[in-house]
């Protein structure tokens, strides 16, 4: 790995922790509060593509994991990896490197401003709503004893956030396609 990929993956877990200052909002029917850090997980893959973005998610979590309060709401340590939380903080590595993958595979320089919003909105919805879903609400279904139906039920309350998470990672995306061309030279 580059200097200019370390730093680059840096930032965005920094990104990621800044978006952590905005609170956590908690439902009461579901264990697992609506926070704005999965929007840099989406930024992350779409602008620094599969491997990069993976990266970064994880130097979040190991910040996580030795107990840094990086986390909305100030969260940090091992036992969040026994919480309800747990299936989402682990598939933001896994939707960050799909939303990544699938930038790297959809988007490129000849193509329209409207086409390439388009393709990094589908990557975006694709890694970081269904890939982050597959892995939240399967941890919470299985390990919250909540049961599949009522994770799912529950978890699509997160979804019109999410929606609009994307579009922003999208147009965060396009932005640096136009304003920041070596950046997308993904590796």
């Amino acid at each position: 790995m580059s200097t200019r990929d370390l730093v680059l993956t840096a930032l965005f877990a920094a990104i990621i922790v800044a978006l952590g200052l905005l609170p956590p909002i908690t439902l009461g029917f579901i264990p697992v509060p609506i926070t704005a850090q999965s929007l840099g997980v989406m930024m992350a893959g779409v602008v620094l593509g599969a491997r990069r973005g993976a990266i970064a998610v994880l130097i979040l979590l190991l910040l996580v994991a030795f107990g840094y309060p990086v986390l909305s709401g100030g969260r940090g340590g091992l036992a969040i990896f026994a919480s309800p939380s747990a299936g989402f903080l682990v598939g933001w590595i896994f939707g960050a490197f799909v939303t990544g993958y699938l930038s790297e595979r959809l988007v490129n320089e000849q193509q329209s401003g409207l086409v390439q919003t388009v393709s990094f909105f589908l990557a975006a919805m694709v890694g970081g709503i269904v890939v982050l879903y597959a892995f939240g609400i399967t941890y919470l279904a299985t390990a919250g004893g909540m049961g599949f139906p009522k994770a799912f039920v529950g978890s699509m309350v997160y979804l019109p956030g999410d929606v609009t998470k994307a579009v922003v990672a999208a147009l965060l995306g396009r932005a640096v396609m136009v304003g920041y061309p070596l950046l997308p030279a993904r590796a």
